[in-house]
């Protein structure tokens, strides 16, 4: 089924709102990334931090601030008016809620454990639901008044992708008229700390596909998608296709010869119903891990022999964990919008010093455009995460 895009709201390192993010996107600006205001197991962490002023909520939903939610919040704004419209067009239950996230507000939380030990009680703005999964959603449907689904999803990197998946399945189920969905995720303390004791994070910059790349900048985003059956005047950017797979090779490591990243790309391939000739970009998972790019190098390498443009946008956000699915999809969304009058590509940032162990890429230059004779292009995006679960998007411009 056909699940439209019909709107888009976005902050991440690039920016806030489509315009900026899209401006910088495409220029290849790498200035987002800088270091986080604390150490980190001792040392100083490049991330992709959000500068833009971030909305202050409602009162009335004041148990619910927590830095995700105002992400959360800022790219909810930026499409308040279509969704809106789609409220009083669909109704409060026919508009459901799924967003993919990792972090939810464990920083807030952290805080008022922190505060517990040292002063043998919680703050009196402690709030538990803050850290739950399911809180970014709930904060959602509380700020719109709606009665549809409303749920996250948290599987690790894949998550904001596999929301955009789950909400077009509620479309083709008609259990749902239009679905607000996409990831968003916070830098906090735990999620640093955490990949540092993974010996997964980089403490000069992201460098995927280089011989150099020693690991993976976190950042955070939120990307909000109103998804609908029906095409938006303007456009008819859509979900053409999604695959999922689950190897379940290691807790934290990928299967190294890219079986299941395969898998989870032919069928979006087949879900499309497109062959490897038609995706005239893929956006790489791309983390700079050495494990990783060497998994995806051979899987891409597998699927499209003849090679296929590509880059890892990480450089210029940082890896934003759960909401990564859904902001790289929009990336996509984005070089099919009016947003992109030139035609350009995502560039690839990196030190240029090619892996002779992997099977080279065609990587994305700066200034890089999109053929001529590609009329209808279609984009693929990547996804992996922990415990081997693998997806892959293709987003188009619809029949």
């Amino acid at each position: 089924m056909t699940a439209y895009l019909n709107a888009l709201g976005l902050i991440c390192a690039l920016g806030s709102g489509k315009r900026e993010i899209a401006t910088r996107l495409f220029a290849g600006d790498g200035s987002g990334i800088a270091p986080y205001p604390r150490e980190v197991a001792g040392r100083q962490l490049p991330v992709g931090a959000v500068t833009a002023p971030l909305p202050t909520l409602p009162e009335h939903l004041a148990p619910c601030d927590t830095r995700n939610n105002r992400l959360l919040l800022a790219a909810a704004l930026e499409i308040e008016g279509p969704i809106r419209l789609a409220l009083e067009r669909y109704g409060a239950a026919r508009i459901g809620i799924v967003l993919g996230t990792s972090t939810s507000g464990i920083q807030e939380a952290s805080e008022g454990i922190a505060f517990y030990y040292r002063d043998g009680q919680l703050p009196d703005h402690y709030r538990y639901a803050q850290q739950e999964l399911a809180a970014p959603a709930s904060f959602l449907e509380d700020w719109l008044g709606l009665a549809g689904p409303s749920y996250c999803i948290s599987t690790a990197c894949t998550s904001g992708a596999r929301a955009l998946q789950s909400a077009r399945r509620l479309l083709a189920m008609g259990i749902c008229d239009a679905v607000l969905c996409g990831g968003v995720d916070s830098l906090c303390d735990l999620t640093l700390q955490g990949f540092s004791a993974l010996e997964a994070t980089s403490g000069t910059g992201c460098n995927p596909f280089s011989a150099n790349r020693d690991g993976i900048a976190i950042g955070e985003a939120a990307a909000l998608f109103l998804m609908t059956r029906e095409r938006a005047d303007g456009h008819g950017i859509a979900l053409l296709g999604a695959g999922a797979s689950s190897d379940a090779h290691h807790i934290s490591a990928p299967e190294p010869s890219g079986q299941g990243a395969v898998q989870a790309m032919r069928k979006a391939l087949i879900d499309a119903g497109c062959d490897v000739q038609r995706i005239s970009y893929l956006n790489l998972h791309g983390t700079a891990t050495a494990h990783n790019d060497a998994m995806e190098s051979l899987a891409v390498a597998q699927l499209f022999p003849q090679s296929v443009a590509c880059s890892s946008t990480k450089p210029m956000t940082g890896h934003t964990l759960g909401a990564a699915g859904a902001l790289e999809a929009a990336f996509c969304w984005l070089a099919l919008s009016e947003f992109n009058s030139d035609r350009c590509l995502p560039p690839h940032l990196w030190d240029g010093q090619a892996d002779s162990a992997l099977p080279p890429l065609k990587l994305v230059a700066p200034g890089a455009t999109m053929t001529a004779a590609t009329e209808r292009p279609f984009m693929m995006s990547n996804s992996f995460a922990f415990g081997g679960n693998n997806i892959s998007l293709i987003i188009g411009e619809a029949p």
